[in-house]
């Protein structure tokens, strides 16, 4: 098993920046994967960001409402993950939550959810 804790978040002007963690101990040397979702009231929970372990490197993969903005980086021992958002606009609010996928399972591990907020 893999517990995430989440930090980061808050609230900001259009065209500021925030940036995310997500810290995860456990089985943290299986991680396979880790993404970030986000959620507004009423919609459905969708994928911002993900990166994935390759041979030699990464593989990162973003929306395309963020493309540009966003960029998703971990440390060298996946236990940490951030997402650096820049640019932000007020359609960026939502409650941000970090996910991981280890080798060789389905389960998904969800963080705790952080709120981000941003005035126009």
């Amino acid at each position: 098993q893999v517990q995430l804790v989440q930090s980061g978040g808050g609230t900001v002007q259009a065209g500021g920046s925030l940036r995310l963690s997500c810290a995860a101990s456990g089985r943290a040397f299986s991680i396979k994967d880790m993404n970030w979702y986000r959620q507004s009231p009423g919609m459905q929970r969708e994928l911002v960001a993900s990166i994935t372990r390759g041979i030699g490197t990464d593989y990162t993969d973003y929306a395309d409402s963020v493309k540009g903005r966003f960029t998703i980086s971990r440390d060298g021992a996946w236990n940490t993950m951030w997402l650096q958002m820049n640019s932000l606009k007020p359609e960026d609010t939502a409650v941000y939550y970090c996910n991981a996928h280890l080798d060789l399972q389905t389960v998904d591990y969800w963080g705790q959810g952080t709120q981000v907020f941003v005035s126009s």
